[in-house]
């Protein structure tokens, strides 16, 4: 609903006053009148109108309201108007790191505190970002659409990132949606799919929407009955989607087909080898391995040499593992799964007072509820 009120009034804080607002008036009226028929659409026509009343008031906007009121009754084509939205936000006059921020505020509702985890970096840092990116879309007059055919490269790294993290968030959930929540992932891989629609021959958004759906093919086995954690190597495998695997399987074929090889594709391949196996102990690790070994050479980062080391550590030993995780410290400090791997490395090496303090830090650093579960379990 945000995103086809931004793209209808033009201005990112607006739209998100009147959605507000119009939350509000559903408090007040819905008790007593009763749940419409379409609270969707209720609620969009009455944030609406709430948009034209205040463009009305601010004589300078008159041919916009005009606008409005003109298609006030029009249904909204929801994922176009999302992606519409994306590629404004990943419009090249803004620095990367404020349309990814950006994108995951207006397109996916992420909280500040939600993105800010995603980075990895300070609340006020991504306040500041926003602020800065939604007055350079007004002063430099970006347009809300997807862009020509022949604008779309320079944007799909942009935009392929903000869905990545969007699949991310939703996949396991922080804050106030709970880690069951899957709608956030789900959608992340409907606009994957309309990205893969607008540019097929792309094969880094295909690899993209492979990973997703490795991922998702495994939602339903990855929390139990009382919707705890289940880790990978205890899930039942039965439960996993076939068909959803065998979907992303021959997305897989299709980005090797076009022989460019990324770092989303390299993502995918290791899902796949997960997905692959019949069973925890016949995981491909060595393929594993290797595919962390070429992703490392599309950037250095720290969070794949940490999932590198738990690789290492079924082929080379904890103790290797180990090593190769503390290196790391400088970097993931404030990172929980740092702390939550170390923790599983350490009680394999026989160290279990040292286990339970990495724990106990891991514990410290999360919010997600799932997540504290099990790390709480592990405590107890």
């Amino acid at each position: 609903m945000t995103a086809a009120l931004v793209r209808s009034l033009g201005d990112f804080d607006l739209a998100e006053e009147c959605v507000q607002d119009a939350l509000v008036a559903a408090l007040e009226h819905w008790p007593r009148e009763g749940v419409p028929d379409n609270p969707g659409a209720w609620l969009m026509t009455t944030a609406r109108r709430k948009g034209i009343d205040r463009l009305r008031r601010e004589k300078r906007h008159q041919e916009k309201v005009a606008q409005l009121e003109m298609t006030t009754s029009a249904p909204a084509s929801l994922p176009d108007e999302r992606l519409e939205l994306i590629f404004t936000c990943c419009h090249p006059a803004l620095a990367r790191e404020s349309q990814v921020a950006l994108t995951l505020r207006s397109v996916a509702g992420l909280t500040t505190p939600e993105i800010a985890r995603a980075f990895l970096v300070p609340e006020a840092t991504i306040a500041q970002r926003l602020v800065r990116a939604k007055r350079k879309i007004v002063d430099a007059h970006i347009p809300f659409r997807v862009p020509e055919r022949s604008e779309l490269p320079e944007r799909l790294e942009e935009v392929l990132a903000v869905l990545y993290l969007m699949f991310n968030e939703g996949y396991l959930s922080t804050g106030r949606r709970g880690a069951t929540d899957r709608d956030l992932a789900s959608e992340a891989e409907w606009l994957t799919g309309l990205v893969t629609e607008l540019m097929p021959e792309e094969p880094e958004a295909l690899g993209l929407l492979a990973l997703m759906r490795f991922h998702l093919a495994r939602a339903a086995a990855r929390f139990d009955e009382h919707g705890d954690i289940v880790l990978l190597r205890d899930q039942d495998r039965t439960n996993w989607d076939r068909v959803r695997i065998a979907d992303a399987t021959r997305v897989v074929s299709r980005f090797i087909a076009l022989d460019r090889p990324g770092p989303y594709q390299l993502q995918a391949v290791i899902a796949m080898a997960h997905t692959d196996a019949t069973s925890w102990e016949e995981t491909r690790w060595p393929d594993i391995v290797r595919a962390y070994d070429r992703l490392l050479e599309y950037g250095d980062s720290p969070v794949i040499r940490l999932n590198r080391a738990i690789a290492v550590r079924h082929l080379a030993g904890p103790a290797r593992a180990l090593a190769e995780v503390d290196a790391l410290s400088g970097d993931l400090e404030r990172y929980h799964l740092y702390h939550a791997t170390r923790a599983d490395l350490l009680r394999d090496l026989g160290r279990p007072a040292e286990a339970r303090a990495a724990d106990r830090k891991a514990l410290e650093l999360t919010e997600n509820p799932a997540e504290r579960a099990l790390l709480e379990r592990r405590l107890s």
